[in-house]
């Protein structure tokens, strides 16, 4: 029987016309231009679009699986997406259905192009172990079953050791890592290796960092760097094709398997035991591991304990918040690198006020340099405090002048109070100015305020201790010192 023409007409007009359908399309191609491709086609092939009410999103799916599987890992994005377009809408639920390929209403299309990914084929001859942007030989073998394309990422050749700067937060990650890529077997004592630390510390650029000097050193050694999602990722899809033999045979025969972001396992079950098993043949056959996560083992909560405690075999080093001066270094070191010529007053107004982690630092350098090259300016305190400002406003949020005076006052061995009071004393005095200067410089409280945190002065009290904090900075180092120690120690 043919389909009727006016039918086929009015469901064409009524996808056009709905409101809700139109925002769906735009939602899908932010997901496929987020994701990808392979993971898009993958787990969105027979996602639908049903409806929407009462401020919820509804999708069907085929089978119970798929439905957990979206709400555990894509839900948010889909609803953040959505968001974008209607701030309305506040949850999503996806329903199970017995077929979702059939179009059911005009509220209900494919995510996805229609063509289902290609299987992997036999035999497939892949470059081995990672995928690299250099000259280097790479060893290559043949798989069955298995598209080791998945497991090979490209690294970034910036994230060498010889870019690493290195300073007490992190002397013994950098260490531990330089040990473990230079050693032909490894050893007992750091294997496995684990770094953890919070984002953007340089967890990442030490695992890149690894995996570039040991592919270097060792060319026959086969290395699989994944991120735990992709581990995940790569585990579920062997299932789905029935090949999780060739799995588990592929990364039981590696010689360094290093897994980024471990804590994205956590509460996965069947992911879990999985990685406790690779993890132990691994081991038994002296081949390297390298973990990173962004907490210690013992505080990874929803990872099993007998994973736990097996993390701590080796080596556990912490990568530890930037002080004052290694943030200092790795601005110097960048710089030095693009061949700018930076003051050391401006390193040390931008490591003074981006302190949160390496990537916002190295990313505040990048925008002044590029900014910079772009308008053809000088590149001062002045000009980076502008160029600077949408990220010193956000830093600024977690600073305020009550910490700015008690941490001047412990400094001085002095009392808030004594800041605070009408005391002319030279050493009070000279704090309470120290106090106003930073109030001004890293919270850019106004005048009137800050006068009034400090005892009601008004503001012409508060330019003269700016000013004179300001030029005295620029004659005495002692100062200088004083004032940089203080700062360092901020909380």
């Amino acid at each position: 029987m043919g389909i009727n023409s006016n039918f086929v007409e009015n469901f064409l007009h009524n996808l056009k016309s709905d409101p809700d359908q139109n925002t769906w399309q735009q939602v899908s191609e932010k997901m496929k231009n987020y994701y990808g491709n392979n993971i898009y086609s993958s787990w969105f092939r027979n996602f639908h679009f049903t409806n929407k009410s009462q401020g919820i999103i509804f999708f069907s799916v085929a089978t119970d699986f798929i439905k957990e599987w979206i709400l555990t890992n894509y839900s948010d994005k889909i609803l953040s997406f959505w968001r974008e377009f209607d701030s309305s809408i506040f949850s999503i639920e996806i329903n199970v259905v017995d077929s979702v390929n059939a179009v059911t209403d005009s509220h209900s299309t494919s995510m996805t192009p229609h063509e289902s990914p290609q299987k992997p084929k036999k035999n497939l001859k892949v470059l081995n172990p990672i995928k690299q942007n250099s000259d280097l030989p790479i060893n290559t073998h043949t798989i069955e079953n298995i598209n080791t394309e998945n497991f090979n990422p490209k690294l970034d050749k910036r994230y060498t050791f010889d870019t690493f700067v290195t300073g007490k937060p992190n002397d013994l990650a950098f260490a531990a890592s330089k040990k473990v890529s230079e050693n032909p077997i490894p050893e007992h004592d750091s294997n496995p290796l684990f770094l953890y630390g919070g984002v953007g510390l340089g967890k990442t650029h030490l695992m890149h960092a690894i995996a570039w000097n040991t592919s270097t050193k060792f060319q026959n050694k086969k290395i699989v760097y994944l991120s735990a999602e992709k581990f995940m990722y790569q585990y579920i899809t062997s299932l789905r094709e029935k090949s999780l033999m060739s799995f588990k045979n592929y990364l039981r025969n590696i010689d360094m398997l290093m897994i980024d972001d471990l804590q994205f396992i956590s509460g996965k079950d069947n992911t879990q035991e999985e990685f406790f098993h690779t993890f132990n043949t691994l081991i038994d056959q002296k081949k390297q591991l390298v973990i990173s996560a962004d907490r210690s083992p013992s505080n990874l909560d929803g990872v099993e304990e007998r994973i736990r405690s097996r993390l701590g075999w080796g080596l556990v080093a912490d990568i530890n918040p930037t002080t004052f001066e290694l943030r200092i270094g790795i601005l110097q070191s960048k710089a030095e690198r693009f061949n700018i010529n930076i003051s050391q007053e401006v390193i040390e107004f931008i490591a003074q006020h981006i302190s949160k982690n390496v990537r916002e630092l190295e990313g505040a350098l990048n925008k002044v340099i590029a900014h910079s090259k772009l308008t053809n300016s000088e590149i001062n305190t002045e000009y980076v405090a502008e160029v600077l400002s949408d990220l010193l406003c956000d830093n600024q949020k977690h600073m305020s002048i009550d910490i700015i005076q008690q941490s001047v006052a412990n400094y001085y061995n002095l009392t808030v109070t004594d800041l605070k009071s009408k005391s002319r004393v030279s050493n009070i005095t000279k704090a309470r100015q120290i106090a106003m200067y930073m109030s001004k410089k890293i919270v850019n409280s106004t005048l009137p305020n800050i006068g009034k945190k400090f005892g009601g002065r008004d503001h012409s009290t508060v330019i003269h201790a700016i000013n004179k904090i300001s030029s005295l900075m620029n004659d005495d180092p002692n100062l200088n010192k004083e004032v940089s120690n203080i700062i360092k120690h901020l909380k």
